[in-house]
Order: C-alpha cells, then sequence, then structure tokens
C-alpha cells in the first residue's frame, strides 16, 4: 500500500475565491497566469472551477461556491496530487490516517474521471487520476 502514496504527484493547487473573473485577471497580473479553461459547475460540491496554467508551473484550480455565501471567503481550499491508482492511493492514505472527505467519484472539472477528497496532515487534498480538464480553451497556454 505504501507505494501508492510513494506514486502521488503534486497536481494543482485550489484555491476558493469569490469572484472568478477577477480572481483570474489576479494571477494574469501578479504571477503570469492564463485562463485554460471556461468555467464548469461541479454538481456533486456545489462549485464554478476555472483551471489557470503557466508554462513550468504548477497548475491552478480556481473555485467559488454556487450556493453557501459564507464559503466565499478567498483562500488556499486544498492540494491536490495525481494519482494513476485511486483505490489503492486513497487506502493507502486512511492506512495512514488520513479521513475520508468525499469517496472516490466523476468529478465535472476533469471531464467525468474520478477524484477524492481527503483531510491528512493538516489539509484538505485531492486525489485526481487524470490531466483531463473539462471545456479547455483553445491553444495550449503551457507551451511557451
Amino acid at each position: 500500500m505504501r507505494e501508492a502514496i510513494e506514486k502521488l504527484r503534486l497536481d494543482h493547487l485550489g484555491i476558493q475565491v469569490s469572484d472568478l473573473a477577477a480572481a483570474i485577471e489576479a494571477f494574469a497580473k501578479y504571477f503570469g497566469y492564463r485562463q485554460a479553461t471556461a468555467p464548469v459547475v461541479n454538481t456533486r460540491h456545489q462549485v464554478e472551477v476555472v483551471f489557470l496554467e503557466k508554462a513550468g508551473s504548477i497548475g491552478i484550480k480556481l473555485f467559488r461556491s454556487v450556493g453557501d455565501v459564507k464559503a466565499q471567503i478567498p483562500k488556499l481550499h486544498h492540494v491536490a496530487f495525481r494519482t494513476d491508482e485511486m483505490n489503492s492511493a486513497v487506502e493507502a492514505l486512511v492506512e495512514e490516517g488520513a479521513r475520508v472527505l468525499h469517496a472516490p467519484a466523476p468529478g465535472e472539472a476533469f471531464d467525468g474521471e474520478p477524484i477524492a477528497f481527503l483531510f491528512a496532515a493538516g489539509l484538505n487534498l485531492e486525489l485526481v487520476s487524470t490531466d483531463k480538464r473539462r471545456s479547455r480553451l483553445e491553444g495550449d497556454p503551457t507551451v511557451t
């Protein structure tokens, strides 16, 4: 089981925002990121998601709540890791003491591929099983 943990690779940072358009503009202005996808609503988690990318850097997932007004305070929400073995990775993390927040289920922003959320080491973790992003915009912003 430990092998599944060793294979985890950092995928993106999830940042909760109150205004997607303003956050996209700020990340472009201050950090050189470009919008890589059109907004996608994740109905399971009640959030609207946009991915930002920058060549040579980790991806950023900006999201805003579409329901809970109290959840609009901008903050770092989660660190996401990619895995080729979703179930094994979840099991291994749970064996190490992680708590499952949302079991693996299709993620709309990831073109229906499985995602899971856990809590470990004082952090919210997202596990993703793909580099697919729904509603990718024309051109690849990661290519220089």
